[in-house]
């Protein structure tokens, strides 16, 4: 979970900087872009946005239908929905290195729309699993359990390596993904996508394995 949290960093950060400031798996972030565009915020997007929080709904929905019968627990259900969220990242990927999504364009909403199903699904599966504060799409609660359990807070200190982890490894991921903008140009997306797809793909077969 921790290391789906890394990609998702990545994931974040080729959307934000290469598809016109869209999130495509923190959907708090779209919630506000979107709101401070209706409101008439300079410059602000709208159909990115709103394409991804539903994109993302509609992941989660299959992603809840696909696990919840299962048993909270690393599944057959969780292989099949990480496998999928990794796969769909690392042919999107490939996709668009050869040909760059450029922002507003057709090519440019489907892999944002795409994406975030593929993102939704994996948000829905880690939360059947159900890793205390690694939810691998978000560290907001993470962050406030870190520092409202600590022992600075009066608290038991519970968890905080992992809570740390969660934080510091979607920044990472951040940066692994600007980076990869910064030194690929255009074909940065794509690249920043394959690199995502292809950890996403690592852990749906160490976590099979290693569960069974």
């Amino acid at each position: 979970m921790l290391v789906l949290t890394f990609t998702t960093g990545i994931i974040d950060a080729v959307g934000y900087l290469g598809l016109d400031r869209v999130f495509i798996a923190n959907m708090t972030g779209n919630v506000v872009i979107l709101g401070m565009a209706l409101a008439g915020g300079d410059d602000l997007p709208v159909a990115g946005p709103l394409l991804a929080l539903g994109a993302f709904f509609a992941g989660a929905l299959l992603g809840g239908r696909l696990t919840n019968a299962a048993p909270r627990d690393w599944a057959r259900a969780s292989t099949i929905a990480f496998a999928a969220t990794g796969t769909v990242a690392t042919v999107l990927g490939v996709a668009a290195m050869v040909e760059p999504p450029v922002e507003g364009t057709p090519w440019g909403f489907s892999v944002t729309g795409v994406l975030a199903v593929a993102m939704g699904l994996q948000a829905a599966a880690a939360r059947r699993i159900a890793v205390k504060d690694v939810t691998t799409v978000v560290v907001t609660s993470t962050l406030t359990g870190l520092a409202a359990d600590s022992r600075l807070a009066q608290g038991s200190g519970e968890n905080w390596a992992r809570r740390l982890l969660a934080v510091v490894l979607i920044l990472a991921g951040a940066a692994v993904g600007a980076v990869l903008l910064n030194v690929a140009g255009d074909a940065g997306v794509g690249l920043g996508m394959l690199v995502a797809g292809l950890g996403s793909l690592a852990v749906t077969v160490i976590g099979h394995l290693r569960h069974r």
